[in-house]
């Protein structure tokens, strides 16, 4: 297994603010340029493109960072999908785009694409509607994926159960549709991220490997997202060890991508570089072969 970091650890940087929630910090990145310049120094084996921070749809701008990033030596994701992804199969219009994206990961220089389906706003849906609508949705997307020779990784994204993603995985049936697996998401839907991890290890070709902590007081944990706020990986709750064995021991060999969302309130007076860089530090403590920075 491998390091990896997501664009959406910057997404304060790239402008997305939580309102409410999070104070801007007054920086702003680019793709190409600074977060590239961050992402490269930490000598990492993957990273994560976030198609919703920088205009994947621009041939030139792709092969400026795919350049960029052979130079380098490291594998890349693209992303799409944030934040409402199919909007739990309720807009072909947001299919279109997800097909749209499909070529555009091959001039990255990938043949992976991360993808959700719906987010936490379809937490309580119900299911079977639900389930029901995003596998024709999905179904079609793997088609067109195949076609072209990508593979689509959809994000357990606080939308669906583990249970609930093998469901749809199987009933569509395809080679071209693998599994994101998101540590904190598991935990956000009151699962257990081991048992999880053990479930869609088979079919996992890329992760967000996110720490998990709790809200120092007030909310319920009913609130899956704000209740249950990111921070530094091995500082929370989740039991990664047991998370990276169990996705070991089912045939995943990819890597450990970090992500950090909504950073707990224990941590928000660090700046990003910080947490991630003692994240990455963490997750190779885990992995004893990839030699430290």
């Amino acid at each position: 297994m491998k390091i990896g970091i997501d664009s959406y650890c910057f997404h304060r940087y790239f402008g997305e603010i939580y309102p409410g929630l999070q104070a801007d910090p007054g920086t702003r990145w680019r793709m190409e340029g600074e977060f590239l310049d961050f992402a490269l120094r930490q000598n990492v084996d993957e990273i994560a493109l976030e198609a919703c921070f920088f205009d994947a749809l621009d041939d030139d701008l792709c092969a400026e960072v795919k350049a960029r990033l052979d130079d380098a030596g490291v594998d890349r994701v693209l992303g799409w999908g944030h934040p409402e992804g199919l909007w739990g199969g309720t807009k072909p219009e947001e299919l279109e785009s997800l097909k749209r994206h499909i070529p555009q990961t091959l001039k990255l220089g990938s043949n992976r694409m991360r993808i959700t389906a719906a987010s936490m706003n379809y937490a309580k849906a119900p299911r079977e509607e639900l389930i029901g609508r995003v596998i024709p949705m999905l179904a079609e997307a793997a088609r067109a994926a195949q076609d072209q020779g990508v593979v689509l990784a959809l994000e357990n994204h606080i939308d669906f159960t583990s249970q609930e993603l093998l469901r749809i995985i199987e009933a569509v049936g395809s080679e071209s549709l693998r599994v994101n697996f998101d540590t904190g998401n598991a935990l956000r839907l009151f699962e257990d991220p081991v048992e999880a991890a053990t479930r869609l290890a088979p079919y996992t070709i890329s992760t967000h490997t996110k720490d998990i902590a709790t809200r120092r007081k007030g909310g319920s944990p009913s609130e899956n997202f704000t209740w249950w706020p990111a921070c530094p990986a091995g500082e929370g709750v989740i039991d990664m060890p047991g998370v990276v064995k169990a996705l070991q021991e089912g045939g995943f060999d990819g890597s450990l991508s970090l992500e950090v969302d909504l950073i707990g309130e224990q941590w928000a007076s660090l700046p990003e570089e910080e947490i991630v860089t003692r994240s990455l530090e963490y997750l190779r403590s885990l992995l004893p072969s990839v030699p430290s920075v």
